[in-house]
């Protein structure tokens, strides 16, 4: 694992304080978050995070500080997005983005093994 991922991974479970409905799993090239089983947070090795926002809240939240289209294969993958490395260092603005994304994922039907 890379330092940046290591760092970020580590914001990110201290925001997340030890709530039993997350899990981790390494998926898609770094360490993802999930809640009640649907992704809501991925850390990745260049210290971008990959955050579900929800198609509903997806302009919005492209219409903020670092935030980007996150792309899969030709076409942009509507509902989730990039952060870039920069905005993720600060503890306030991953906060907010996690707050957003909990949000969203809140709204889906729990997954069951």
């Amino acid at each position: 694992m890379s330092d940046q991922l290591i760092e970020l991974s580590n914001r990110i479970r201290d925001l997340l304080d030890g709530d039993p409905r997350i899990t981790e799993k390494k998926m898609f090239g770094g360490l993802s978050f999930l809640l009640n089983g649907h992704l809501f947070i991925s850390a990745k090795k260049d210290g971008r995070a990959m955050i579900a926002v929800g198609k509903d809240n997806y302009e919005a939240a492209l219409e903020r500080p670092g935030a980007r289209p996150m792309t899969h294969g030709k076409g942009a993958m509507t509902g989730f997005i990039w952060l870039d490395a920069d905005e993720a260092e600060s503890k306030d603005t991953l906060r907010e983005w996690i707050v957003l994304a909990e949000h969203h994922v809140k709204t889906l039907k729990p997954k069951t093994k």
